[in-house]
């Protein structure tokens, strides 16, 4: 159960950062639940990859180099599927930050302190 209330808060985050970039567009909630199941797959299997292979300006950059992986993975996400608009790559690199923020913030409140064990 909490695995599906993790996608529909994921889902909501979406939806909500299109208010708050209007660069990236989303058509519907289903789309947005849609682009939250590819998401989290690009994020188990590719992001994990590109670590790896960026490890070295990953390190040169303290860590910041992280955020240009979830950009590339955020616009990835928005290149395969239709419905899902992002304008371009500081578009899909603020997109990212702020989907983590308020999946992280809905989280926190929706979830409390249950969380997935």
């Amino acid at each position: 159960m909490p695995y599906l209330l993790t996608w529909l808060i994921n889902a909501l985050a979406l939806l909500a950062i299109t208010y708050i970039v209007p660069s990236i567009h989303i058509r519907n909630f289903g789309t947005a639940l849609i682009v939250a199941i590819v998401l989290g797959l690009i994020n188990s299997f590719l992001r994990p990859l590109l670590l790896i292979l960026t490890l070295p300006v990953t390190v040169l950059t303290l860590g910041f180099f992280i955020l240009v992986v979830n950009a590339l993975c955020f616009w990835l996400c928005a290149s395969l599927l239709k419905g899902f608009e992002v304008s371009g790559f500081w578009s899909a690199f603020f997109g990212s930050i702020l989907y983590s923020i308020v999946s992280w913030m809905l989280s926190a409140l929706i979830l409390g302190n249950r969380g997935i064990n």
